[in-house]
């Protein structure tokens, strides 16, 4: 069986951190989201369900949008109201070319979700109520100030309904 047939389960694409900014998102979604709810680290999104026959094509793809390619510039620019919740709104037009790229070579796979318009974010916060959402809104927002982060590499993943496994890593140069 190759890898196209062999696992049913969807794929996911993220945006891989730096190690510091991923040690300090990763501690903010920590301390702030549900514990039973976070099963997986902070991460960026590109896309959350992809064909899982696109393994070999995705893996391809991600390589050659990152092999020897320096990584882009970015920058956490806001914070966002997710109404149950509060993530860290990312500035990268760097990644944002790479997503288009993407979701131009999969559109006729792409699910609505991942068809619709892409907001880079890191969620630190979700499915808590609606009090809790704005007080921890209005405390990042009283604390917040632009900073650069690093996008180290891009990742895909499958998705079986808990933590994600490991498909394919790949780091900008």
């Amino acid at each position: 069986m190759n890898e196209a047939t062999a696992d049913p389960a969807p794929l996911i694409v993220t945006a891989l951190f730096g190690a510091q900014d991923f040690a300090w998102l990763d501690g903010l979604r920590r301390r702030h989201f549900p514990p039973e709810r976070n099963l997986v680290p902070a991460h960026c999104t590109l896309f959350h369900h992809l064909p899982p026959g696109l393994g070999p094509e995705l893996k391809q793809r991600l390589s050659a949008a990152t092999r020897g390619i320096p990584a882009p510039a970015a920058r956490i620019a806001g914070v966002i109201d997710l109404g149950g919740g509060v993530a860290l709104r990312i500035d990268c037009p760097g990644l944002e070319e790479i997503r288009d790229e993407l979701a131009d070579a999969f559109a006729p796979l792409l699910l609505p979700q991942d068809r619709a318009g892409w907001r880079p974010h890191v969620t630190i916060q979700n499915k808590v109520d609606r009090p809790a959402a704005r007080r921890l809104l209005t405390q990042m927002r009283a604390d917040f100030v632009p900073m650069p982060l690093q996008i180290a590499g891009l990742a895909s993943w499958w998705y079986r309904g808990g933590p994600w496994d490991a498909h394919s890593r790949h780091m900008f140069a």
